[in-house]
């Protein structure tokens, strides 16, 4: 189910919180529609954290530290590099008014970046929202091969130490079922939200100062 916005109508950071609470969320038509959709889908995408699987091959590039991951390093460069044209994504659903709401969302600490690095280059992360004890996940990219999957290892590592409940993939792609993606009904989206809803997880579990080392987010992982 969508509904489509007048240009005019000033979204906050605010409202768009709210509408996360309530299982909505937004997306443009392309990056040069100023206009937004409303989403709620009939089937939403989920990561079960406690079913999180990591591909053997995965494992063994995350435990290398070949990519050292940052949180919140340049939350600006994930957002603008989500939004880029990508082979087998000729066009984008994030326009500037997008860009804008999680850039203020990202300043209030209710948004975050998780970043893969070569070096001193950026070159593969995601960024999401914070509600509660859920975590819905809203774009990632990647410039170099399993750069934005080592991401999410990292993300979902962070998120049990946090004592999360959800993450959100909003829908469900081949690449996110390697994880362990499925989707529910919402009906059942709803409870699931509902109950993250209650209490807080806390994102800062980990050091956010410091990149985490590969085998500590396994081990975390690992734990069950």
């Amino acid at each position: 189910m969508a509904s489509r916005d007048s240009v005019l109508i000033d979204i906050t950071p605010e409202v768009l919180l709210k509408a996360y609470a309530c299982g909505i969320f937004p997306m443009a038509e392309g990056a040069d529609d100023p206009a937004l959709y409303w989403i709620e889908p009939e089937r939403r995408g989920i990561i079960p954290l406690d079913r999180f699987h990591v591909p053997g091959r995965l494992a063994r590039t995350v435990r290398s530290d070949c990519f050292t991951v940052f949180v919140d390093r340049d939350f600006d460069a994930v957002i603008t590099a989500c939004a880029e044209p990508a082979p087998g994504r000729a066009r984008t659903w994030i326009n500037g008014r997008i860009q804008q709401l999680y850039r203020k969302l990202y300043e209030r600490g209710d948004c975050h970046s998780v970043e893969a690095y070569d070096g001193d280059r950026l070159v593969g992360g995601l960024y999401g929202v914070c509600l509660g004890r859920a975590f819905f996940g809203e774009s990632m990219f990647h410039l170099a091969r399993d750069a934005s999957k080592v991401a999410l290892v990292h993300l979902v590592a962070r998120l049990k130490v946090g004592q999360y409940r959800l993450l959100d993939t909003q829908f469900v792609t081949d690449h996110l079922r390697t994880f362990g993606a499925t989707e529910v009904p919402r009906p059942a989206y709803h409870k699931l939200l509902d109950a993250a809803l209650v209490g807080a997880g806390n994102f800062e579990a980990l050091p956010l100062d410091r990149p985490v080392p590969g085998r500590a987010a396994l081990a975390v992982l690992n734990k069950g």
